[in-house]
């Protein structure tokens, strides 16, 4: 530091105020330091800085690793969060951990970390319970059933599921199917988007005077397929689709055409809650109710970092995805407007 200070003609308080980001100094300083600092090839010591500090500038992203996180709208949240760290001078690590909170508490009570991002939030969540015994902060992307003193960003799951109703009753269409996540798959198990949008689904069809109808598709592409046979075997009159599951919903427009229901002729697909360059891979590109990943990534570092400077965080910050139309929706089929309720009032 003190080679960094001569080279940059400034003191070593000064240098020291630049790499522990502790005092506001002038662009032209700190541009002047860090040029030296590169010339010179000088790099904090993390581990001599956190023993001084009793901080890592360290944050972890903990999830259960699943299929889920082959979606593109997850990689958003990481983004956000990544983007929010660097900017704050913090470094995000990526913790793939179990369900059951042990490896958590393990890898949280080695005090290699500052605070915790907890992600794949469950409604039940034993990690979340695991993590009020200990004194790390931490802040969930996501929300438990119970949400009593947690700080928590999310997705306002019943006013997405809104935006998409809305945007196929208003072509017209009133036989509207829901495809669910496979909440009984590895790792998703109470997994609380496929819960809540569920249940906004029943409530908006039941408002609407539409017959509900719900199955539930794995996270890949021949699940998607699977489901798209099954649907049309179950709920022939279908005129609209809204599927949860990226892999699902590509899975599924693609069947649908091979059986001769051409997306969005005869039946329109929205992609729910995945991410707008998801959409764009397919031909047509998918109707998307949009995650808004980025923001709230970002906002969860923001809570977490307030909780550990000592200021009151953001008890909760819920964002609605963004309705962002494709060509897999239309207008319904000439002649299957009809009623929504069926005779039969098939429900799964």
């Amino acid at each position: 530091m003190r080679e960094v200070a001569e080279a940059a003609g400034v003191s070593i308080a000064t240098v020291s105020f630049v790499v522990n980001n502790t005092k506001p100094v002038t662009p032209e300083t700190r541009q002047r330091i860090e040029r030296a600092m590169a010339e010179l090839g000088f790099r904090p010591n993390v581990v001599a800085r956190a023993l001084a500090s009793r901080r890592t500038r360290i944050l972890a992203l903990a999830t259960p690793f699943s299929r889920l996180w082959l979606g593109a709208a997850t990689r958003e949240f990481i983004i956000g969060a990544a983007t929010a760290a660097k900017e704050a001078r913090h470094h995000l690590v990526i913790w793939p951990v179990g369900n059951d909170g042990d490896e958590l508490v393990t890898l949280v009570g080695q005090k290699l970390v500052d605070g915790v991002l907890l992600m794949s939030v469950a409604l039940d969540d034993p990690r979340v319970e695991a993590l009020r015994g200990l004194d790390t902060p931490f802040t969930l992307i996501g929300r438990t059933r119970d949400v009593t003193g947690l700080h928590y960003v999310d997705i306002d799951i019943a006013a997405s599921m809104r935006v998409a109703m809305d945007h196929l009753v208003d072509l017209g269409h009133r036989h509207i199917a829901f495809v669910n996540g496979d909440r009984d798959e590895e790792g998703v198990a109470g997994f609380g988007p496929y819960v809540r949008s569920e249940q906004a689904y029943r409530e908006l069809a039941g408002e609407r005077g539409i017959d509900p109808v719900v199955l539930y598709c794995r996270s890949n592409v021949a699940s998607g397929r699977e489901t798209a046979r099954e649907l049309l075997a179950l709920a022939p009159r279908t005129t609209a689709v809204i599927v949860q599951d990226e892999a699902g919903a590509a899975g599924l427009v693609a069947e649908l055409k091979r059986l001769d229901r051409a997306v969005p002729d005869r039946m329109s697909v929205l992609s729910m809650l995945s991410s707008a360059d998801f959409a764009e891979m397919w031909d047509p590109p998918l109707t998307t109710i949009s995650t808004p990943g980025l923001e709230l990534g970002r906002l969860a570092v923001e809570a977490l970092l307030q909780q550990l400077d000592g200021r009151p965080p953001v008890s909760a910050a819920l964002r609605t995805g963004v309705l962002v139309p494709g060509g897999t929706t239309g207008r319904v089929p000439a002649g299957t407007a009809g009623p929504g309720r069926s005779a039969a009032r098939r429900r799964t």
